[in-house]
Formats: C-alpha cells, structure tokens, sequence
C-alpha cells in the first residue's frame, strides 16, 4: 500500500521541466586531480559543514597535487583556507570521530592515511596519532564507517593493490582492513580476502542487518573475485547459502537509495561497460534490474564513441525536487585505455513516474567529457535545489549551480543525539513515503556529511519519522522548504 501512495503522490506533483545546471567551475581555483598510476583511480571530494554556518565547504584530493579545502561563503563564493599539507590524497569522507561537534576528515592516500581533526572557523590538524591510528603504507582506495555502540566509530579501509608485491600488479590484490576502537585508540584487523576494492558502504541490506558491501575491481583481481557483503554483526562474508549472489564487475563506486518506498535500499555499482543496479527484494535477497529501467548506461550518450563507458562516483539524488531519486553517475576512461571510450560524458539520469530511468545530462548542461572521478550533488547556495561538484583526472574541477524551474517543495532533514555517535550514523529517515539511512561511506572516494535532502514535489507538508540507531522513534511534521536539526 506504502509503495502505491508514493507513486500516486508522484504523480500528483505534475510533470516537471528537465534539469537546468549554470556553470560556475570559474568560482573555484583550479585545481586538477593529477599523479602516475597510482592516481588513475581515486580522486574523490568530501563535502560538510566545517565552520558551522550551514553551507557546505568542500575538501578536494588532489593526487600527485595537494589537496584542496574551500570555505562557502556564500551565494556561489569559495574561498581557499589552509590545511595541513597532504599530497598523495585519493579521496576524504567526513565524520565526526570524536564526537565534538566538528566533522573530522578520513583522509585516504597512496601510503599512509592522514585523520585531521576538525577546529571551529574550518581549521584542521592532524590528529592521526592523537586518535590511535594505526599507521600502514599501503594504497587505500574506499571507506566507510559504522557505530555499534555509544563511544566511537568502527571503520573500515579499502585497498587497491600490493604496491609491494614483485609479482603485481595483476593478481596482487591487498587485503583490507578494519579499525576497531580499543583502549590505545584503534587496532587494526585483517579484512580479507581483498579484491582490490574502490567503495565500500555500510548500511542496513536487504536482510535489514548492518553490512558493509565491497565494490571490487575486476580489472587487477582479474579472476576469482567479486563483489562482497560483510555482515557486521556476525563478522562474517555473506556466500550464496545466505542468499548473496556472487557477482563479479569492475566496481568502482556504489550508491544506494530505497527507489520503491518498502523500507529497503536498492544498490547501484558502477563499473566498466554495464552500470549494474541491483533491486532489493523481500526475501532479503537482490535481483539485477531490467535493461528497459535504463540504468546501465553501457555508451556514450551523445554519440560519436560507441566503446563502452567507464562509470565511477555514483549519487542517487532528487535534482528538480519531484519526490522521485534521480542518478549521476560520474564517468571517465580510466586513462587511455583503448577498448574504452575516450570522450565518456557523465550521466544525468532522471527517474520517471513508473520507476524508469530517462538521460538527461546533456540538456542539463552537465555531460562533460572529462576523465571524471569523485563527485557532489548538495545545495551549495541553500536554495533547496541541490548542485554538481565533479572532481576531474588531469582536468579542473567542476562546479555547477542547479537553476531548474518550476521544482517541487524539499526538505532537508539532520540529525543530532547524545553520545559518541552525535550525528546518528546508522538512523533512517521517512519523510511522506521516502526513506534514506544516514550513512558515512559509498560513492568513489567522495564522502558527504549534508542533510539528508527529500524532494516533496507538490506536498505542502511533510510528515518526518525518525528511526533512531537504538530502534525508538521520533515524529515531526515540519514546514517545508527548509533545514530541519531533529534531536534525540
């Protein structure tokens, strides 16, 4: 019944102009994602609130190159601040480890990774042995992070391959690794096997259990591997006798967002070729969507290079505010590899009232051709309309405002609780039919700590239902077009 008032809902909101993006890159310093091939992959972004104003400021690796922070002042004004020196960077994803208010930075590096501890005005040190990390010098290449309890956060590191490994790099894999708090801060555990993994995301599954799902890269693990599901209660890799069917691609981002309305997150994994989105069905498992929902996004869209695309960032997101999950996926050849497509613009996709997708990119003045890697959609000027920030490889980033006419009401929703776990990793959030899980983790490299954002369509009202981590419940019914802060 839940699944049939959403599209009734949906519907009611009346069609809807295509997506209109301004672009603005020329607000921003240039700054390239750059390096060897260590740096042909990576090259996310981490967007968040660092100085309390509500306007989202952006953390840019640079590769080869330093990374790059950039403080929001506003109406589309970036204004570069310093930070701790950090070459090498591959990707960032914010969470507040210490539970003070500030969102830290897990900064991840071709060599040891770097945790800077967020300071008020934006400020940043380097807080990696104050917070008993461990150090390692391998490639690390995904994140994510979870809470199982009131004090800090378990994490978990992916790395690509075993940069000392004389027989790599193919077939060299390196294992991956789990942070786990201890008394001296953070123990290392062995997470493996590892197939050479370029997302990770911890989230409820299918099942409704926390499991941290693996996207893997096809093209170094070259045989035996696959995409993987860590069940994080039981400590242990799901296998087909628990319904996880064993799919093998060249992973390099996931997304997630419940499409349906029932209460369970579909998956999208990008990769080589086909971008393969898995529905959630009610028996816990996951099925491959059909060819006709349009997702797979094999080409080029705009013609002229029929090799396959290369997918890497993926964001479900609402860009006109209609109530239904849009898609971007941020595409690229990975360098000059022969058998891909070279000139691969990203893709816009837009969800349609019957659940299809429909390519919007091009006419959204968004389908750059760039070698595109970590990406954003987050209303960067508080408009309720959420804009695109792209992360290029040997290209500056990209930056552009949404102008669409004619969008539905929105709601942003955040959340804040006593404890360790203070922005309530792991809640989930209904609002008129909709539901998002506040996760740290996913994309390709590129983290975000924004409110969650609900397109309303035409609804003037918003019924908001709050599953906090401990299981208890919240109601509200705020007004919409607006921030909401939701306390426990």
């Amino acid at each position: 019944m839940m699944r049939w008032a959403v599209v009734l809902a949906m519907l009611a909101s009346g069609a809807q102009a295509g997506p209109v993006f301004e672009d603005r890159s020329d607000a921003l310093p240039r700054h390239v994602y750059g390096g060897g091939w260590e740096h042909f992959v990576g090259g996310g972004v981490a967007v968040f609130d660092c100085d309390g104003d509500a306007r989202p400021d952006i953390f840019a690796a640079g590769g080869e190159n330093a990374a790059l922070l950039l403080r929001n002042g506003g109406d589309f004004t970036f204004r570069q601040v310093a930070v701790p020196e950090l070459r090498g960077a591959t990707g960032a994803y914010p969470l507040d480890i210490d539970a003070d208010g500030w969102m830290d930075l897990y900064v991840m590096r071709v060599g040891p990774d770097v945790v800077l501890r967020g300071q008020p005005a934006c400020g940043f040190v380097d807080a990696t042995q104050a917070f008993g990390l461990p150090e390692s010098d391998q490639w690390s290449t995904a994140f994510a992070a979870w809470w199982t309890d009131d004090r800090r956060p378990q994490m978990a590191v992916g790395h690509y391959v075993d940069r000392g490994n004389p027989d790599g790099p193919f077939e060299a894999c390196d294992t991956n690794t789990r942070l786990v708090p201890d008394a001296q801060g953070y123990r290392a555990e062995v997470l493996a096997p590892g197939f050479c993994s370029l997302s990770m995301l911890a989230a409820r599954d299918a099942r409704g259990r926390l499991g941290l799902r693996i996207s893997n890269d096809r093209h170094y693990y070259v045989k035996g591997g696959y995409e993987q599901m860590w069940d994080i209660g039981e400590g242990r890799f799901l296998d087909a006798q628990d319904g996880f069917a064993k799919v093998s691609l060249w992973g390099m981002g996931i997304a997630s967002r419940d499409l349906t309305g029932d209460g369970r997150a579909e998956v999208m994994m990008t990769s080589m070729g086909d971008q393969l989105l898995q529905l959630a069905q009610a028996d816990g498992t996951y099925a491959n969507a059909p060819y006709a929902i349009g997702t797979y996004a094999t080409r080029p869209h705009v013609g002229g290079d029929g090799r396959p695309s290369t997918g890497w960032h993926a964001q479900f997101a609402d860009v006109d505010n209609d109530g239904r999950a849009d898609l971007f996926i941020a595409k690229g050849n990975v360098d000059q590899m022969p058998g891909m497509a070279i000139h691969d613009p990203n893709n816009l996709l837009m969800q349609q009232a019957d659940g299809s997708f429909v390519e919007a990119a091009a006419d959204a003045g968004v389908a750059t051709a760039e070698r595109s890697r970590g990406a954003a959609l987050a209303d960067f000027d508080g408009d309720g309309r959420l804009d695109l920030l792209v992360v290029n490889r040997r290209a500056p980033l990209e930056l552009y405002r949404n102008v669409t006419e004619g969008t539905g009401h929105w709601l942003e929703v955040s959340l804040q609780q006593p404890g360790g776990n203070r922005n309530a990793v792991g809640a989930r959030v209904r609002v008129n039919g909709q539901e998002q899980e506040v996760s740290v983790g996913g994309g390709h490299a590129s983290g975000q700590a924004t409110p969650l954002h609900f397109g309303l369509g035409a609804a003037e009202t918003a019924q908001v239902t709050v599953i906090w981590p401990d299981g208890s419940r919240s109601e509200a019914h705020p007004a919409v077009d607006r921030i909401v802060t939701l306390r426990r």
